[in-house]
């Protein structure tokens, strides 16, 4: 059973247990293990910057451990994502495992930081949008930053977009769920490295 490591901002959730299970049923339900980075048990530290490397040991520990991603890039506390989870993400997708994103807000990157900027946005000669602090926009019509987008949709990876009520967008699994669909199929088309097989193909010739 391969495992995924679930990356997302619900872990500062006041039920982020409840949600982190109904994430943890969902993935079995597609035949994979998910690792959670909720799931601590740190022991007492003399500092508080200790106590937070500790966390990111064990958080690295797990994502180590795990055979694949799916990370929440919902915008939190901005119009960006998560800034750990992209971390996450990106450590994953240098480790060339299996990833995959979502996102329960369905305005692209450029959109919201136009938001940002009340629209007061003006676009030099050469075509370049910028805020009223003088600073460029990027307009790719990605999710997030085009390092984040890009790195997944390089690797093969899928993205779902998905517009949640106001009320649940870090709670709203349908797009999670999107995800787990899609790595489920690239699994089980994926040819194996060694073989040149499929896995279903090399259990085959395994058994025989």
């Amino acid at each position: 059973m391969l495992k995924i490591y679930v990356a997302g901002p619900e872990v500062f959730l006041p039920n982020a247990r409840e949600i982190m299970d109904r994430k943890v049923e969902l993935c079995r339900s597609y035949g994979f293990q998910a690792i959670c980075p909720g799931d601590l048990e740190i022991p007492p530290q003399p500092t508080k910057k200790a106590f937070g490397l500790a966390i990111s040991t064990v958080d690295e520990d797990m994502m180590n451990r795990a055979d694949g991603v799916i990370a929440n890039l919902t915008p939190f506390r901005g119009i960006s994502a998560d800034v750990g989870t992209c971390f996450e993400l990106g450590y994953m997708c240098a480790q060339g495992k299996l990833v995959a994103a979502y996102t329960n807000v369905a305005e692209n990157y450029f959109e919201r930081a136009a938001r940002y900027y009340d629209d007061r946005i003006t676009e030099d000669a050469k075509g370049i949008r910028r805020g009223p602090d003088g600073l460029s926009l990027e307009n790719f019509d990605m999710i997030d930053n085009l390092m984040i987008h890009g790195g997944i949709e390089r690797r093969g990876g899928h993205i779902a977009i998905h517009t949640a009520a106001a009320d649940a967008l870090y709670t709203d699994l349908t797009a999670f769920e999107k995800c787990l669909k899609a790595l489920s199929a690239q699994v089980k088309n994926r040819v194996h490295p060694d073989e040149g097989l499929r896995p279903d193909e090399l259990d085959a010739a395994n058994d025989g």
